[in-house]
């Protein structure tokens, strides 16, 4: 079998390197504080929402580093119907999938669940992962981002 090659269409950081910078401070105060295991599932599964070859592949490399395990990797896609997953990542979960599909909107158990696992600072922390996130997800799919390069 021949890999497609899918040529990127430019490189981001060199094209606006103040807006990649302010992306990654941004990024990185929004993980302060959550769980690195925590972070990576749902960057992973936002990534799978937004169909973001980049970020699935960057994010479960971090995944394995942070510890995570392949069947909960591999099982992601599918969290709900998996029993893998504690109360507090099916929260986090929850919440990334409804603010990754906002036009759904967030229904009030999506989010009353989240903040019954998470205080206030942290779920905002992990609101504003979730946002960068996607964010992420639109800059890697607009520009084609290759998965492996950097």
């Amino acid at each position: 079998m021949t890999a497609v090659e899918i040529p990127q269409r430019m490189n981001f950081n060199q094209a606006a390197p103040k807006v990649f910078k302010a992306m990654v401070a941004l990024d990185s105060a929004a993980r302060q504080g959550l769980d690195p295991v925590l972070v990576e599932l749902v960057q992973i599964r936002v990534a799978q929402i937004n169909r973001c070859a980049y970020c699935i592949d960057y994010h479960t490399g971090d995944a394995r580093k942070a510890g995570e395990t392949e069947d909960r990797i591999y099982q992601l896609s599918a969290w709900e119907e998996a029993s893998l997953y504690s109360a507090q990542e099916r929260a986090a979960l929850a919440l990334a999938e409804a603010v990754t599909r906002l036009p759904d909107g967030i229904p009030d158990a999506v989010y009353d669940e989240a903040a019954r696992h998470f205080g206030e600072e942290e779920l905002a922390r992990l609101i504003a992962l979730i946002f960068t996130a996607n964010a992420w997800n639109r800059m890697n799919v607009t520009t084609r981002k290759t998965p492996g390069t950097f």
